[in-house]
């Protein structure tokens, strides 16, 4: 199923076409893609190229895609169950180089995040990132150390059939898109005020 940006200004083909289903295929994700959306997170950009984020990788059937699953809080284990892979983000809280805390570690983690994103829709696959997860239940199943904290999990997957997902959530899985207009978000002048471009 697609589900193209209805954008008001042109914009890239992949950031249209992107959108986050909870319905997955039950069919595995090959090696070198999965190893490819790893390699456009490893390029993506950081404070002082820190690059702060480390990953979890669980491929459905070992014992970390299990232990991601169990993070999970009960609303999402309603369908990320079908999921072929999960991925945590876990971000390096204090900088390398001196020890002291690194503010923009969460920003940059979430870049890593989006670039994933962006190259599993050029691959042709589906990610739907989750905040809905037990940070201190992954850092005890992982043993995470002190210094690092996980931030989002993602699953990653082929499209699968919208009828496997609860009524509410098959709903909410054909509705359209939908965006706050710019002048919502753009502001010139001062917070609040918006930009005389849009």
């Amino acid at each position: 199923m697609k589900k193209p940006a209805d954008n008001n200004y042109p914009i890239n083909e992949l950031s249209r076409e992107r959108w986050s289903p909870r319905a997955f295929a039950d069919k595995p994700v090959e090696t070198r893609h999965a190893a490819s959306l790893l390699e456009a997170a490893r390029w993506s950009p950081s404070a002082i190229n820190e690059q702060p984020w480390r990953f979890i990788l669980g491929i459905k059937g070992d014992s970390s895609w299990e232990k991601l699953f169990d993070t999970l809080i009960g609303w999402n284990k309603q369908w990320a169950d079908r999921a072929p892979l999960l991925l945590m983000v876990v971000g390096k809280e204090n900088y390398s180089s001196n020890g002291k805390p690194n503010n923009f570690h969460a920003y940059d983690c979430g870049q890593a995040m989006a670039h994933i994103t962006l190259e599993a829709t050029n691959l042709g696959l589906f990610t739907h990132q989750m905040g809905g997860f037990s940070v201190e239940k992954a850092t005890e199943l992982f043993q995470i150390p002190d210094g690092y904290k996980p931030l989002a999990v993602m699953a990653i997957g082929h499209y699968g059939d919208p009828d496997t997902l609860p009524e509410e959530m098959k709903e909410r899985e054909l509705a359209s898109r939908e965006r706050k207009e710019l002048k919502e978000l753009i502001f010139s002048g001062k917070f609040g005020e918006p930009s005389p471009l849009f």
